[in-house]
């Protein structure tokens, strides 16, 4: 199953920032984590599929003109079918889709199964440290993005993400930079992961990105 799995995410997964590369690093992410958290039984088969069609919707959202498609709800649905068509049994397929649909940190939904929480966590480190860093950068230079916004941050969240940090529903992309979404998203992972594994690598991960955009707006504004 795993490998029918792959080819179909290997015609899925074109994006630079969320191709299989990223699909394959949140897989093992998820392994580090159960591995590293003993007293949790954890079903490493639901989470080895859920971590690997997690992002399964994501080109369907990119390509929406509006973003109105979450990639997490739509991706459980495509996920349960996926399996069921691969001869899954039906409990299988819903444990994997209800790990998938709340995976996203901007999304309504909590996560509530073992499997559920580790998959966030993962998919969360791979968004900070330096591969946040690379990676925020790339989607920057597919939204054609700024490289740095010295803007008033508390204005920002204000006028252009509905809802707030925690809905964040950009409502200019052009307007969002990597620093911008650090301020407003990355720095607040840490105090949202569900395992302490998670917790504590992300902690180590967002001190690296600090430091770099520190560096970043000394060297933009020319003070070093």
């Amino acid at each position: 199953m795993l490998n029918k799995i792959k080819q179909i995410l290997a015609e899925k997964l074109k994006s630079s920032s969320h191709d299989l590369t990223h699909t394959y690093r949140v897989y093992k992410n998820c392994l580090k984590i159960a591995e590293n958290e003993p007293n949790i039984k954890v079903d490493t088969e639901v989470l080895s599929v859920a971590a690997l069609l997690h992002d399964i919707a994501r080109p369907d959202e990119d390509a929406h003109p509006e973003k109105h498609i979450d990639h997490a709800i739509l991706g459980a649905e495509k996920a349960y079918e996926i399996l069921i068509d691969l001869g899954a049994n039906e409990e299988f397929a819903k444990k994997v889709s209800n790990a998938i649909k709340t995976h996203r940190f901007r999304g309504g939904l909590v996560p509530e199964t073992i499997e559920a929480k580790i998959l966030f966590d993962a998919d969360k480190l791979d968004v900070i440290g330096n591969i946040g860093i690379a990676r925020s950068y790339m989607i920057a230079g597919e939204q054609k993005q700024d490289i740095y916004n010295d803007c008033d941050i508390e204005e920002y969240i204000k006028s252009n993400l509905v809802g707030g940090v925690s809905s964040g529903k950009i409502i200019d992309i052009k307007k969002h930079t990597p620093n911008i979404e650090f301020l407003t998203k990355d720095v607040n992972i840490p105090n949202r992961m569900f395992t302490a594994t998670g917790k504590a690598m992300a902690t180590e991960r967002i001190e690296r990105m600090r430091t770099f955009f520190e560096v970043l707006k000394q060297e933009i504004d020319g003070s070093k």
